[in-house]
């Protein structure tokens, strides 16, 4: 087995069959890092001390022959806005450099109870803010497939460390595309599940304790295999202990799909030009990857948006943006304030009222979400799952001096601001629905190109169930990068 790229499912195996122990793995993992991760950047905490006597433990049970978790021995990092006991938790904020949790995130506390052994932490932009990933504690991480350009985020030292085989496995989070981006710039899977599956306590942002549920914010694994996905969820997904009591979590497993030429797949590759254009070359690739799906026997069709790209990237700015700018300075807030009164609806001009909005603003969009959601499920009574582009663009090169307002991705020559280029992942994300980012290819200048497969709301088991069709008929499966 090739620890480099070695799955979390075949390691946890190989750990319970004694062809390789858990401190081995660790080891293999801690040199790699010394090795490659100077270039990158990726994990920029690390608990060895306590993860070294951690695999000592999980070795002595598994040789003890006890029941073990569903993670056991399995080293692994988290992104660095999930609470770690004893180990510094600063989700990129210089006010948080020394902050050092004295409890575990709820999430990363289920992974500890399965078996896991939390190892390091990867590195987030500011208050995970931004699909580039740099800050001012721990500087910028580069892509694993060219270090002059973005991981994406703010999950992005999540996913290029597990690209470059320095993890099997991560915890992310996604309010606005923040596991799907990089998942897509760095050629991994990444599950952004159902809203309200996986619990966010313990996540920064919010503040540190904070007991509130932020809307919109989802939270889930990156790996190299969809296996691993699953066996994470299973893991980190269920209710908040004081909701335990009156619930437990059900996912739809749907109807049983067996054959990808049971499968009804729809595109919408060609909506939204409007609002984002997207690269020549990726189109392509998704295209392509479209194309393939039906010489394997899939019904495969170009549909319209069940809501139009504009109408769900204004739901997503108004739903969202507000919770963002509760951070913002009161003098920044204050000018963002004023533009309540500028007249207009440019996106631009939209995202900054609705950094300050008002609770009236979150009303209405709040029912504008809910009728956007009616019309996803009315598509998924004729359609299996949804593709999508993930970005307009392959992963771009960094662009960290700029004031975020004020940044654009080239998409062949158009200039597309950084708020409005991330409207594919906003508009899905605000309707709060399961998406699988699956990696579909390279694209010809050798970058990662991956695709949203969405599923309806609460059929997380169902959607990965069907990307694993998706992903034996037409993926490549992870390729590793080039390092």
């Amino acid at each position: 087995m090739d620890l480099d790229v070695a799955t979390a499912t075949q390691i946890i195996a190989a750990i319970a069959a004694r062809t390789v122990s858990s401190r081995e793995v660790l080891e293999h993992l801690v040199d790699r890092i010394d090795r490659l991760d100077g270039d990158l950047n990726t994990v920029v905490a690390l608990d060895l001390d306590r993860a070294r006597a951690a695999a000592e433990s999980a070795d002595a049970v598994t040789a003890s022959g006890a029941p073990t978790g569903a993670l056991h021995g399995l080293p692994m990092t988290v992104k660095d806005v999930w609470e770690t006991e004893g180990l510094v938790t600063t989700s990129g904020a210089p006010e948080l450099a020394t902050h050092v949790p004295t409890s575990d995130a709820l999430a990363v506390g289920r992974l500890r109870h399965a078996g896991a052994i939390i190892f390091g932490k990867t590195n987030t932009p500011l208050y995970a803010g931004d699909f580039q990933t740099y800050n001012d504690v721990y500087g910028v991480t580069n892509n694993p497939w060219d270090t002059s350009r973005t991981t994406g985020g703010s999950s992005g030292g999540a996913a290029a460390a597990v690209a470059a085989g320095l993890t099997p496995l991560e915890l992310g989070s996604d309010i606005g595309g923040s596991i799907r981006n990089p998942a897509h710039f760095n050629g991994v899977y990444g599950l952004k599940p159902s809203w309200g599956v996986v619990p966010s306590r313990g996540h920064i942002p919010g503040p540190p304790g904070t007991l509130v549920e932020s809307d919109v914010n989802c939270n889930g694994p990156l790996a190299r295999s969809l296996d691993d996905l699953e066996l994470a969820l299973d893991v980190v997904a269920g209710p908040l202990p004081e909701d335990a009591p009156g619930w437990h979590l059900r996912l739809d497993e749907g109807p049983a799909i067996e054959d990808i030429s049971d499968l009804r797949v729809a595109t919408v590759f060609h909506e939204g030009t409007d609002v984002v254009p997207l690269a020549s070359d990726l189109r392509s690739g998704l295209e392509g990857y479209a194309a393939r799906l039906a010489d394997a026997g899939a019904r495969v069709e170009a549909i319209s948006l069940p809501v139009p790209l504009a109408e769900g990237l204004l739901s997503w700015q108004e739903l969202v943006l507000p919770i963002i700018g509760l951070g913002l300075p009161e003098d920044a807030f204050a000018s963002f304030a004023e533009l309540d009164a500028v007249p207009g609806d440019d996106p631009m001009l939209v995202a900054g009222r609705a950094l300050a909005g008002r609770y009236r603003t979150w009303a209405r969009a709040n029912g504008r979400r809910q009728r956007q959601r009616a019309a996803w499920a009315a598509c998924f009574e004729h359609w299996d799952v949804v593709l999508a582009p993930v970005m307009p663009t392959t992963a771009f090169p960094h662009d960290v001096e700029r004031p975020m307002l004020e940044r654009h991705i080239d998409v062949d020559g158009t200039p597309v601001s950084h708020l409005v280029a991330m409207a594919w992942c906003g508009a899905v994300g605000s309707v709060l629905l399961p998406v699988v980012a699956l990696p579909t290819g390279l694209s010809p200048e050798g970058l990662p190109v991956g695709v949203q497969a969405i599923g309806p709301f609460l059929g997380d088991r169902r959607l990965l169930r069907m990307a694993g069709l998706l992903d034996a008929a037409a993926g490549p499966g992870f390729t590793p990068p080039p390092l």
